[in-house]
């Protein structure tokens, strides 16, 4: 098995050795967009000394900007089922939490989905629970249909993420027939005892066949896997080498690592006590682990969603986030229930209840444009493709006129006058910024057609 949780604790245990000219090495080869290495990564998660942290943050922030500019990729989730045959001791979804569980009707989803429309939204990402008989993969790419085949007057959902439990090769390849984008699987933890405790007698619990799941993924034709840590179940430094090892093994034999990255903290859920987890993550230490894993993995996009505050989100924006979810309900049916102003289950708890127009207004007000692009994958710019454009830096032709062709839609259908004053002002501010020519005379065209009544333009 590729996670060798003995050479994980080898690299943690001789990084504490690191002298601060180890670690301004390390750091220097990160300036020079040199691929770290796993012994890298370990002298990293051990930085203390504030003078080396403001260097990294620093590091990170130059990193993040130089490949992805300012553009903030926004999305929702959507919970269609919280059926759930398994006991995950951290989730308020397990078995034994007694409560009316539900299944969205086709209709029902179609109705989430208006909702979310007029919010502006144009990718999501679909969640439900684990259980093959309420909600198997026939039901699952019945949802993914009706999601994609509703539409309001101004707005339809054009990417799919899909967030469900790992299965066989054969319903992977289900799910790429149903036009996924990326397939979405938290290990929770890499630590196997950890994993197992926090797993007890349930489907869920076979760490193997969890921690396999990208490679039948792949193995199926699905081309961009996003990974994720629940930090706070094993020891943070252990989580954030073990991911980079798993990346490392994807990239080894498929071509390419994680597209995307998640980082949710543990919260509170309905029938858990945090103060029975000791590996929670602080401030502090979560800032590092953001930092770090942008440095570690420049191309990857990292998420962070409604779990963390509006303040923290901010933060992490500017050294390596670049996708936030907005206006998010974590529970089945929970987005036409807060419309009509009823209570809906959550799977955990939320601490940025803004809505998607104020976190908007806040994005660019740090000048950063919200991007609801979702050209890369409707033009088969996915996986080894992706990154390989990516990397020579060619992708910022594409994802910096689309972000700003995205956010002027937005603008058009859903912006109040405040928005549309400062977003106008931001757009203008950011044309001066496309160095192509053509690309950008292109771009000016695109926008008035825009604000004309055309849709989904990009390049």
């Amino acid at each position: 098995m590729f996670i060798d949780h003995e050479y994980i604790e080898t690299l943690l245990n001789n990084a504490k050795n690191a002298t601060i000219s180890d670690i301004q090495e390390v750091l220097d080869k990160a300036c020079r967009k040199e691929k770290l290495n796993h012994e890298d990564i370990a002298i990293l998660l051990q930085i203390k000394d504030e003078t080396l942290l403001s260097k990294m943050f620093k590091v990170a922030g130059d990193i993040k900007k130089d490949i992805y500019g300012n553009r903030i990729v926004i999305f929702a989730p959507l919970y269609i089922s919280d059926y759930c045959v398994n006991n995950c001791v951290y989730c308020g979804y397990k078995k034994c939490n007694e409560f009316n569980r539900r299944r969205l009707t086709q209709e029902e989803i179609k109705n989430e989905v208006m909702v979310l429309e007029k919010m502006g939204h144009k990718r999501l990402a679909l969640e439900a629970g684990e259980d093959p008989v309420n909600c198997d993969i026939d039901y699952i790419t019945e949802s993914i249909k009706t999601i994609y085949s509703t539409q309001n007057s101004n707005g339809a959902i054009r990417r799919i993420n899909v967030n469900i439990a790992a299965t066989t090769v054969e319903n992977y390849r289900k799910l790429k027939k149903a036009e996924i984008g990326t397939y979405i699987l938290f290990q929770e933890t890499y630590h196997k005892p950890t994993y197992e405790s926090m797993h007890p007698k349930c489907l869920k619990g076979n760490y193997e066949y969890h921690l396999t799941s990208f490679d039948r993924a792949m193995e199926a034709g699905i081309d961009d896997v996003g990974a994720g840590v629940l930090f706070g179940l094993a020891p943070y430094k252990f989580e954030v080498l073990a991911l980079m090892i798993h990346n490392a093994h994807l990239e080894k034999e498929f071509g390419v690592g994680f597209h995307t990255i998640s980082m949710p903290r543990l919260k509170k859920a309905e029938g858990m006590d945090l103060e029975l987890f000791p590996n929670l993550v602080d401030d502090e230490d979560f800032k590092k682990i953001v930092a770090i894993l942008r440095i570690a993995v420049p191309f990857t996009g990292l998420i962070l969603s409604t779990r963390e505050s509006a303040e923290m989100r901010k933060g992490a924006i500017e050294y390596g986030v670049t996708q936030v979810s907005a206006g998010s309900c974590t529970g089945v049916g929970g987005y036409k229930e807060h419309e009509e102003g009823t209570k809906d289950i959550n799977q955990f708890s939320i601490e940025d209840g803004r809505s998607p127009l104020e976190i908007l207004k806040a994005i660019v007000n740090h000048g950063h444009i919200p991007s609801y692009c979702t050209a890369c994958y409707r033009s088969g710019r996915v996986g080894e493709k992706f990154m390989s454009i990516a990397k020579t830096g060619e992708i910022q032709n594409m994802c910096q006129p689309n972000a700003i062709m995205t956010f002027q839609e937005f603008i058009e259908d859903y912006g109040d006058a405040e928005l549309r004053e400062k977003g106008e002002n931001l757009i203008k501010k950011e044309l001066n910024n496309v160095k192509n020519e053509d690309i950008k005379n292109t771009l000016i065209k695109n926008l008035e057609k825009i604000k004309n009544g055309e849709r989904d333009l990009f390049f």
